[in-house]
């Protein structure tokens, strides 16, 4: 269960193609069953991803560096929601419903950003998390984040991630 309950969003970025740049946003429109609009990810069950404030600090403090979260290559970073072993949970930001269905694993492009970085964000949950957007709407840098009790599964939120490992 998720150890925090409250939080807000921090910051909110659009990919503008697969490997382009992360263009930082204040206001984003959430599509339900798609992803953000003008985001190159969309539909899918890689629809939004979302990383920990807390989490990026952990990580820079054991790399040694202070890098920008942009680099993390996520849509949504957020302060005082731990997405450790959220998978099956369900995300309110502002008014929209995110349904969390796993594990973010780094890739190659962080080694770019600072060499090291993929490395230290292979910790358990601290490359963050995915979901399926389940209600849309849009969200802005200071909208309320909080876990809601819909959507949550029997089976403990043990579903198979994008490559199929729980």
């Amino acid at each position: 269960m998720p150890k925090a309950t409250v939080g807000k969003i921090v910051s909110i970025w659009i990919k503008r193609a697969h490997g382009g740049p992360m263009d930082r946003v204040v206001e984003a429109e959430m599509i339900a069953g798609r992803g953000l609009r003008a985001n190159a990810d969309q539909g899918g069950r890689r629809q939004v991803t979302i990383i920990d404030e807390g989490a990026w600090a952990e990580a820079q403090l054991e790399l040694g560096a202070e890098v920008d979260p942009s680099a993390r290559r996520a849509n949504i970073l957020l302060r005082g929601i731990d997405l450790e072993e959220s998978r099956g949970k369900t995300l309110r930001l502002g008014d929209c419903r995110i349904r969390i269905l796993g594990e973010t694993r780094p890739c190659h492009q962080m080694d770019h950003a600072y060499n090291g970085l993929r490395n230290v964000l292979r910790a358990p949950w601290r490359a963050g998390a995915f979901g399926e957007i389940v209600q849309g709407g849009t969200i802005r840098v200071g909208d309320a984040a909080e876990w809601t009790d819909e959507g949550s599964t029997a089976d403990n939120g043990q579903r198979p991630t994008d490559n199929g490992v729980l």
